[in-house]
C-alpha cells in the first residue's frame, strides 16, 4: 500500500496536519504588530488574539541551493533593510502528496523552503530559553508549524521556534560526490540553531539556553544533532520523543546502494556509474522524486535518511556511525530527556496489519530490520525463526496475537534502540539521562483491534503536550477531564525539563525522578499514575535483543569515494 503518515501513524497524522490558521475579519492595527531590528534586517510580527504571543512567520533562516547545488548544504539567509512583514505564507519543503489523511489546502510547496516561525510572549523580559522543535514525518513528510506548543509559552518565559528542513530525497540522497555529499536536511537543521544563536537575541531570547526537542524522525533527527560536531553548543537540553539516534530509521545502511535501488525503480538503468546516477538525481522532477512514500517497507526503515558521509570539501554532518561515537563517548554530555510509548507499534497497525500479518507467516525474514546483518540465507532465516518463536510461540501471526505483532515492531522501531542508547549514555559517563514510558488511555482510547485493550498510539506522549486535546479536531468525544488533566501534567514536567535540565526539579509535587543509569532504570511511568518505577524497563524484551544485535548488528557505512568523472561526464 503506498501510504505515507505524518509522524508515521494515521491517527497523529490528522491531528499534525490539521492546523488551525487565524484569519482577522479587519485589517490589525499598529498596536497589533511588533516590530524588531534583527541581523537580517527589521522584522514585524503580528500578535496572536487567541494565544497573545507575537509570531514572526516566514523568517528564511537560510537558502536551499538550487538546480545543480540542490543537494549541498543550505547557503546563508537573505538580509534586508525595509521591514519585512512575517506573516504565514505556509510554506513547506517538497514531499510525498501520498497520503491518507487530508492536507491544510492553503499549503505552499516550495523548493527555496527553508523557514523558521518565531512564537514570542507579550513580555519586556530577555535573555527568554529557547525551545526548538523537530517536525517528524519519517524524514520524507512534514513542515514546522504541523504541531504547535504554544501553551508551554503561557508563563511568558520560553520562546518557541518551528522550521521547515528538506526532506526525503531531497534532503537525504547520499551519493558521497562533492555536488551530492549528502545530509542536506540535517545541515539545514544546524543551519537553524546557528540562526538561533546569532538572531535569537533580537526576539528577547538567550542563545546560551537552548532546548532542542522532536518528535519520531525529528526525535531521531535532535538525537543525531547530540552527537555531531557541526552543532555542539547550540543546544544545552534534548528531548527525544519516540525515536532516536540507534534506530533503524535513523541512517542509511549503505546509502550509494539505496540510491541506485531506488533509481531502478524510477527506470534509470546506469546506476554504476556514479556520476550519471548523480546527473539522473539532479535533472529528476520534484514530481518523480516524490512519488514514493515509502511507508511500506517492512525493514524498519523509510529509504532516506541520515547517512555517513565521506570526507568531502564540504562539512560533514559526521562521518562516524552513532553507535561508535556513543561507544567512545566522544560527544558533549548534556540532560537528555528519552521516551516512548507502551504501544508505538500500533502504527503498524492502523495500516499494514490485514497484509503483513500473512506476510510474516510466509517468511518472516523479511521483516527483519534494517541494522541486522547476516553470513547466509540459512542464518538469516534461523534467527527469524528465533525471533519468530519469541514473540508469537510456535503460533501463525493474527488476530489471537495481535498484541505481540505489536510489541515486536515497538521494539524494533522504537523501543530497543532507545534503551540501548540510554545504556551507552550511562556507560559513557553521562548521568542526566531520564527515561520514560508514557502509557496513558481512558475509555475513550480506541480498542486494539481484535482485542478490549487499550494501548498508547505512537507519538500519544507528544500529542498530549500539543496545543488542542490530542485529537479534538477529529473527534471532540475523545477529551475527558482525565486526558486534560495528564496533558497538564505532562506539560509541566516538559516545561521543568525545558527550563532547567530535570524533568521534577526540587519541591515539585510530581513524585522524584532521578536519572537512569546503566541498567536502564529508573524511569518514569507516565500512565493513569504518574509512578517511578526502579526495575528495568522492558528487561526480558531488552536482553533478547542485546544478545540479537551484540551478534548481528549492522554498522552503516559511508558511500565509497567515487572514480574521477570522464570527460563526457563533465
Amino acid at each position: 500500500m503506498r501510504a505515507v503518515v505524518m509522524d508515521l501513524y494515521p491517527c497523529l497524522l490528522l491531528l499534525c496536519m490539521v492546523t488551525v490558521y487565524v484569519t482577522f475579519a479587519q485589517q490589525p492595527s499598529d498596536e497589533d504588530w511588533l516590530e524588531l531590528d534583527t541581523p537580517q534586517g527589521p522584522v514585524r510580527g503580528r500578535r496572536d488574539p487567541e494565544t497573545e504571543l507575537y509570531v514572526f512567520y516566514n523568517i528564511p533562516y537560510a537558502t536551499a541551493p538550487v538546480k545543480e547545488n540542490k543537494y549541498k548544504a543550505p547557503l546563508p539567509p537573505p538580509i534586508w533593510k525595509t521591514p519585512l512583514d512575517a506573516i504565514d505564507k505556509h510554506v513547506i519543503c517538497p514531499q510525498t502528496t501520498i497520503s491518507i489523511a487530508p492536507l491544510p489546502d492553503n499549503l505552499v510547496t516550495q523548493e527555496d523552503c527553508l523557514i523558521a516561525n518565531v512564537y514570542v510572549p507579550d513580555t519586556r523580559k530577555k535573555n527568554l530559553t529557547l525551545l526548538v522543535y523537530v517536525h517528524g514525518g519519517a524524514f520524507v513528510m512534514g513542515y514546522g508549524d504541523a504541531a504547535k506548543m504554544t501553551n508551554l509559552l503561557k508563563e511568558k518565559d520560553i520562546i518557541l521556534v518551528t522550521f521547515n528542513y528538506r526532506l526525503g530525497i531531497h534532503g537525504f540522497l547520499c551519493l558521497g560526490t562533492e555536488d551530492v555529499p549528502g545530509n542536506a536536511g540535517m545541515k539545514d537543521q544546524v543551519a537553524l540553531l546557528r540562526w538561533v544563536r546569532d538572531n535569537i537575541a533580537s526576539y528577547g531570547g538567550n542563545p546560551s539556553d537552548v532546548a532542542l526537542a522532536g518528535y519520531s524522525a525529528g526525535a531521531a533527527a535532535v538525537d543525531l544533532l547530540m552527537l555531531s560536531k557541526t552543532a555542539e553548543g547550540l543546544f544545552h537540553r534534548v528531548i527525544p520523543e519516540s525515536g532516536g539516534n540507534l534506530a533503524a530509521f535513523s541512517i542509511q545502511r549503505d546509502p550509494l546502494d539505496i540510491a541506485k535501488n531506488h533509481a531502478k525503480r524510477l527506470n534509470f538503468t546506469k546506476v554504476d556509474d556514479v556520476y550519471a546516477l548523480e546527473y539522473f538525481y539532479k535533472t529528476a522532477s520534484w514530481e518523480l522524486l516524490t512519488l514514493d512514500s515509502f511507508y511500506d517497507r517492512t525493514d524498519g526503515t523509510f529509504v532516506f535518511s541520515p547517512c555517513l558521509e565521506r570526507e568531502t570539501r564540504e562539512e560533514a554532518f559526521f562521518t562516524e556511525s552513532p553507535l561508535s561515537i556513543l561507544q567512545k563517548g566522544s560527544y558533549r554530555k548534556i540532560p537528555v530527556l528519552y521516551g516512548f510509548t507502551q504501544m508505538e507499534g500500533l502504527m503498524r497497525v492502523h495500516v499494514h496489519y490485514e497484509d503483513w500479518k500473512h506476510k510474516m507467516n510466509e517468511k518472516f525474514s523479511d521483516f527483519l530490520s534494517a541494522d541486522l546483518t547476516f553470513k547466509t540465507g540459512d542464518e538469516k532465516e534461523e534467527v527469524a525463526n528465533k525471533i519468530k518463536k519469541f514473540f508469537f510461540g510456535g503460533k501463525q501471526i493474527g488476530d489471537d496475537n495481535i498484541l505481540s505483532y505489536i510489541d515486536y515492531f515497538s521494539d524494533t522501531i522504537f523501543a530497543y534502540p532507545m534503551l540501548w542508547a540510554v545504556k551507552l549514555h550511562g556507560e559513557a559517563g553521562n548521568n542526566e539521562v531520564y527515561l520514560y514510558e508514557y502509557s496513558f488511555v481512558n475509555e475513550n482510547t480506541p480498542l486494539v483491534p481484535q482485542t478490549n485493550i487499550r494501548g498508547a498510539d505512537h507519538c500519544a506522549q507528544s500529542a498530549a503536550i500539543w496545543d488542542g486535546a490530542n485529537y479534538a479536531q477529529a473527534n471532540e468525544q475523545l477529551v475527558t477531564p482525565e486526558y486534560l488533566s495528564m496533558k497538564k501534567t505532562m506539560r509541566q514536567i516538559w516545561r521543568n525539563f525545558i527550563r532547567t535540565g530535570k524533568p521534577v526539579p526540587e519541591g515539585s509535587s510530581l513524585p522524584a525522578w532521578p536519572a537512569a543509569g546503566v541498567d536502564r532504570a529508573p524511569y518514569m511511568s507516565l500512565g493513569q499514575k504518574v509512578e517511578l518505577r526502579h526495575e528495568p524497563l522492558l528487561e526480558t524484551r531488552y536482553r533478547f535483543w542485546e544478545d540479537i544485535y551484540q551478534k548481528y548488528y549492522r554498522a552503516p557505512i559511508p558511500p565509497p569515494t567515487p572514480e574521477s568523472p570522464r570527460c563526457q561526464d563533465l
